[in-house]
Order: structure tokens, then C-alpha cells, then sequence
């Protein structure tokens, strides 16, 4: 089965640069309470790291877009899994109880692949891990399907460079469809390709374990995202291959798939608080007043296990600056 082109998802877990800002003090002017505010300083977390942070000076070349350019070979690939899902969801009272217990599991640790992994370990550097959890975290991101971390990462932080514009690879200004699947069913923008290809990846580059799933990437998640979690009900508790393929494989795969696909498409049309439920799973939570993140447990956990370190963490000033710097009204921060 060919890799699927570029999936992501994505909406940013940490900010690289903070603008700490402090109002004056209050005028009146026309009868009219009027504040401004003024920037004290920059808080850099992480000042390695600059490729994933917005670049406001890029605009969108002026004149027609290009035509689209149907991958047909995703189409019908995507068309045939989301078939088998939904065929999958009947099978589902049919089933053996372990089968979709070892369905739900398997997406947990997939789950990690993307958000620990590919997501907040090598697209923004928000903590490092040692060796023990680097491997894991490789092999549950090669069961998540959604891209190498190489690929990933480098989407991601084309996605927060250029957000919202054309060299966006899921412009969410092209409509709900297009930011949740539409934009792996057709050829890349020339401007994600442009601006994509030259972002400074030597970070990842440098790293053989993300080089090295990069290099049998194909194979791998042939293994390990289709061809195990089929075998493994049918195997060992004798479910049949009918319900294996449907639900531990077809139907498991596309629910993740689309929890991720939701962080990018659905805040942009319905608002982050109806998706910060949804992002708790792809690790995007803790942002949008959503206070289960099971991401964070997982690295606070890896934490205390001397496995991850130098987590970064946006002071609280800095968030509350940000609130009444660009917020709505509607955090209600004390």
C-alpha cells in the first residue's frame, strides 16, 4: 500500500516566542475608556528552533490559482478504507470484545506517535527524550500512518509559518473539506512546495532514527499499520479475518485519521472550544481551555521516569499577556 501523501494535523502545541505586553494606564478620550498596549520583551523558549514560527510578512502571489490536480491513487485509496470503516461499524456487534479493545489501544499509542512524537518532539522541540522512549515513539508514529516524522514535521511547520496562505498545506481559507482531507487528495500548492523546500530541516536530518524510518518507511507501516493489527484478533482469540480486517484495521485506522484531521479543519469553521474535546487525543488541548491533555500526562509521566527532559513551558504572564493582547473576552482569566 503506498504512503498516503503528507497527512497532518495540526494547530501549534507551544509558541516559540512570546511578546509580553502590559497595558498604560487609562485615558479618557471622548468619553471612551481607551488602552493600548506596549511590547515589554520577548520570551524565547526555545531559541534553537525557528523554522515553525509565523512569518506575517508573506503574502499570497496576486492573480488566479492554479488548477487543481487530482491524486487519484489517494482518492480511491481513501474511498476504499472510509468504505471498509463504515462496513466495519456493522460488524462491530458481531465482534469479539478484545477485538475492539485492542482497537482502541492500538489508536492510544498511535496517537502518541503523532502528538509526542512527530508533533511536539521534533516539529516544535517542546522536551527531548532518551533513547528507551525515541524507539517507541518512532514505531507509534509509523502505526499511526500519517507520514514519516520527516515528512510530518516538515508540513507542520510550513503549516505555522505560513498559516492561512496558499504555502499553508491545509489552508483552512479554502474551505472546511479541503483542511480535513481534501488537501491529501490533490497535488501540493506550488507555494507549499516552494516554501516547504526551504525551511532548514538539518535537525531532523541530523537524526539517524528519523533518517532510518524515513528510509523504510513503505514497508514498515505495511507491517505495522495494516498487515499486524489484522492478524493479531484472528490469531490470538480466533476472531475472524472478516471482522479483524473491518475493525481492528479498516475502521480503527480511519477514526484516527480523522481525530487528527478535525484539529485542522473543524476550529476554523465551528471555534476551538467545540474541539478541544476532539484534541485531547491528538494533543492539542491544554491551548484552548480544555484541561485533560493526555499528551502532557504522557510526558510528564516519561518525566518522572528520567525519559523525557527539558520540557518547555510558556510562562502564565506570557498567556495572560497574549489573552488581553489579542483574546475575546470570552477567558475568563481572574
Amino acid at each position: 500500500l503506498p504512503a498516503l501523501h503528507s497527512f497532518s494535523s495540526q494547530i501549534s502545541s507551544y509558541s516559540a516566542s512570546t511578546t509580553v505586553t502590559e497595558p498604560h494606564p487609562r485615558d479618557q478620550q471622548n468619553g471612551e475608556e481607551k488602552v493600548e498596549k506596549t511590547a515589554l520583551h520577548s520570551e524565547d523558549i526555545r531559541p534553537e528552533m525557528k523554522e515553525d514560527i509565523h512569518d506575517p510578512s508573506y503574502q499570497d502571489a496576486k492573480g488566479p490559482p492554479p488548477k487543481l490536480e487530482y491524486v487519484w491513487r489517494n482518492i480511491i485509496l481513501m474511498s476504499l478504507l472510509h468504505m471498509g470503516a463504515l462496513y466495519g461499524i456493522t460488524l462491530i456487534p458481531s465482534c469479539k470484545f478484545y477485538t475492539c479493545l485492542f482497537g482502541l489501544v492500538y489508536n492510544v499509542i498511535s496517537a502518541q506517535g503523532i502528538t509526542a512524537r512527530a508533533h511536539r518532539l521534533w516539529s516544535h522541540r517542546t522536551y527531548k527524550a532518551r533513547l528507551p522512549l525515541r524507539p517507541f515513539l518512532i514505531i507509534a508514529n509509523t502505526m499511526a500512518f500519517q507520514n514519516d516524522v520527516y515528512e510530518w514535521a516538515r508540513d507542520h511547520r510550513t503549516h505555522h509559518k505560513f498559516t492561512e496562505t496558499h504555502a499553508d498545506p491545509h489552508n483552512s481559507r479554502r474551505g472546511f473539506f479541503f483542511s480535513h482531507v481534501g488537501w491529501l487528495l490533490v497535488r501540493k500548492h506550488p507555494a507549499v512546495k516552494e516554501k516547504g523546500g526551504k525551511l532548514d530541516m538539518s535537525d531532523l536530518e541530523a537524526e539517524k532514527l528519523v533518517m532510518f524510518q524515513r528510509r523504510y518507511y513503505k514497508p514498515a507501516v505495511l507491517m505495522i499499520c495494516i498487515i499486524l493489527p489484522t492478524l493479531v484478533p484472528w490469531y490470538c482469540w480466533g476472531e475472524t479475518f472478516q471482522h479483524s480486517l473491518h475493525i481492528a484495521t479498516f475502521l480503527r485506522y480511519a477514526i484516527m485519521l480523522n481525530f487528527t484531521w478535525l484539529v485542522n479543519s473543524a476550529p476554523h469553521l465551528y471555534g476551538y472550544s467545540l474541539t478541544a474535546p476532539l484534541a485531547s487525543v491528538p494533543g492539542e488541548a491544554s491551548e484552548y481551555r480544555w484541561h485533560i491533555n493526555f499528551t502532557t500526562f504522557f510526558i510528564d509521566c516519561m518525566a518522572a521516569l528520567g525519559l523525557a527532559y527539558d520540557q518547555k513551558e510558556v510562562s502564565k504572564a506570557a498567556v495572560l499577556a497574549r489573552i488581553k493582547r489579542t483574546g475575546d473576552g470570552s477567558h475568563k482569566s481572574g
